[in-house]
């Protein structure tokens, strides 16, 4: 079973029925008891950090998710939620994140070679694949395309980037630190490559 965290953060119908496309039983919910009994986690997330961070905190769930992902559950954060799952981000001010993948999250348009690219970053994007060992990217060919709605990025160490896309610098698509997985990008939106990262993940 997969627990989609529910906490007042963004549309998980897309999400929901992928899964259950897969075959993957899945249940979205914000009840603690039905966390702690699944065999995996989503944290979804859409919007900006500091008010889904709030909307976390007023759920009750931060120290069910840390807890569960430190005892090996398996964690996958995606958009927003992959960004709450590091030490801090700069959206808007300074706030705390989860602390469960090291590095900070920054604004796109700070990161840019070329100012000239639109923010935020949306459309389709290719996939430079960094460790082709990690589960999550079994089956998915170097350059495959995923989707983006991003305006602020992940910065964090070459050995926790899964796969980057190019866009006027290197944004750190998927990445991952022993249990825990996130995807800038939105799976549920991005074809059969996404099915095929969902299904990775419903398989560890």
């Amino acid at each position: 079973m997969i627990a989609i965290i529910d906490y007042g953060v963004g549309n998980l119908f897309s999400l929901k029925s992928s899964l259950s496309f897969l075959g993957l039983d899945n249940v979205v919910t914000s009840d603690e008891q039905e966390i702690k009994a699944a065999d995996r986690i989503i944290l979804p997330g859409v919007g900006a950090f500091r008010d889904a961070r709030d909307k976390l905190n007023s759920s009750g769930l931060v120290e069910t998710v840390k807890e569960e992902a430190v005892k090996g559950k398996p964690l996958l954060g995606i958009c927003l939620g992959m960004q709450l799952l590091f030490e801090k981000s700069y959206e808007y001010g300074e706030y705390d994140g989860l602390g469960l993948l090291p590095g900070e999250i920054y604004a796109i348009k700070d990161e840019l070679r070329d100012q000239k690219l639109k923010v935020p970053h949306m459309g389709w994007n290719s996939l430079t694949i960094k460790h082709a060992d990690n589960p999550l990217v079994h089956g998915i060919s170097e350059g495959a395309y995923v989707y983006y709605v991003h305006s602020y990025c992940a910065k964090t160490a070459d050995e926790y980037l899964v796969a980057t896309s190019p866009y006027g610098a290197e944004i750190a698509g998927i990445v991952c630190k022993d249990n825990v997985y996130g995807t800038q990008f939105h799976p549920e939106k991005s074809g059969a490559v996404g099915l095929q990262i969902l299904e990775n993940f419903g398989g560890l």
